[in-house]
């Protein structure tokens, strides 16, 4: 199978409560070959939907693992609970947190806050944004699979092992424009924004709450309360420059200072040695090393005279 779903079901209060839980996993293992049945991947036909998102798929991967300059970062993400109008946040966060830097990189000056909402109305090209992409674990596998760019399939297993993790919930694909640490910590913050972590309820905070279900009459049926369930936004990993990374290892490469940054270190770094024999030239083509040649004899005549007066006789 190329994705496999479990169905859970956990009793929280009693028997009457139950939670459904569906985890996906991606697998990029060949398909079983039934006797009588064609089970290669480039002999089957699939409908004009999966064709459609089975392109998209491969495209999207190749722009990830591409050998060139062209080559995009992609984050891996876990959803659960998002709506469409929670959906839609997520994707004006993030190009909200990014549009400022795809300005600045452009040469444009840095807009305000208030100029961002005149900016959404004409924004940069697509391909200059990062893009958000809900994936479909199965078509997603088989992509991995027949993608021919990963050598010996260890970064496609990978990435499928990665995109596995997170438990419940949908997979998404976030795809950068480029690698930019100053991006990328932009869009992890508004990562935290649309979807943060829950924080752990207090012992008191319980008891008010069992206080508050024990008030109502007995003998009446309670009011069915539906749950507010509370979108929940996971960071799996990334694939960057060819390698897949954990979350520490994302973290890590958002730290890191910018490309300008780090090409004026190099050049500072191959510079020096040049500069530091250039002024060893300069002080050599003056008198300043005739000066010192001539102290340095100085200092010898003197220690010498000093020690044959030491070792005479008396």
């Amino acid at each position: 199978m190329l994705s496999s779903c479990r169905a859970v079901n956990r009793f929280a209060a009693g028997p009457s409560s139950s939670t459904f839980v569906r985890s996906y996993a991606v697998s990029v293992k060949s398909p079983r070959e039934w006797p009588g049945k064609i089970a290669v991947d480039e002999q089957r036909v699939f409908g004009e939907r999966k064709t459609f998102l089975y392109n998209q798929l491969t495209r999207l991967i190749g722009r990830g693992a591409a050998q060139d300059h062209a080559r995009q970062p992609l984050l891996f993400l876990r959803h659960k609970n998002f709506r469409a109008n929670a959906m839609s946040r997520l994707r004006k966060e993030v190009t909200t947190a990014a549009l400022p830097i795809v300005l600045t990189n452009s040469g444009a000056p840095k807009p305000s806050p208030k100029d961002l909402f005149s900016l959404m109305d004409q924004p940069p090209p697509l391909e200059a944004l990062p893009q958000l992409n809900v994936v479909r674990t199965s078509i997603f596998g088989v992509a991995l699979r027949n993608y021919a760019e990963f050598e010996e399939k260890e970064t496609a297993m990978r990435i499928a092992s990665l995109a596995g993790e997170g438990g419940g919930g949908g997979l998404a694909v976030l795809s950068l424009p480029s690698l930019d640490p100053q991006m990328l910590s932009a869009i992890l913050r508004a990562l935290n924004r649309v979807a943060p972590k829950k924080k752990k309820e207090d012992a008191k905070d319980a008891k008010g709450k069992g206080a508050e279900d024990d008030g109502h009459i007995p003998g009446r049926r309670q009011k069915r309360v539906r749950p507010m369930l509370d979108p929940e936004l996971t960071l799996l990993g990334a694939l960057i420059e060819g390698r897949v990374f954990g979350v520490e290892g994302v973290k890590d490469v958002s730290n890191l200072p910018s490309l300008d940054t780090l090409r004026a270190q190099i050049v500072g770094l191959l510079s020096s040695p040049s500069v530091q024999l250039a002024m060893i030239l300069g002080e050599a083509s003056g008198g300043r090393l005739a000066r010192t040649l001539e102290g340095l004899k100085k200092g010898l005549e003197e220690t010498q005279g000093s020690s044959e007066e030491s070792t005479a006789p008396w």
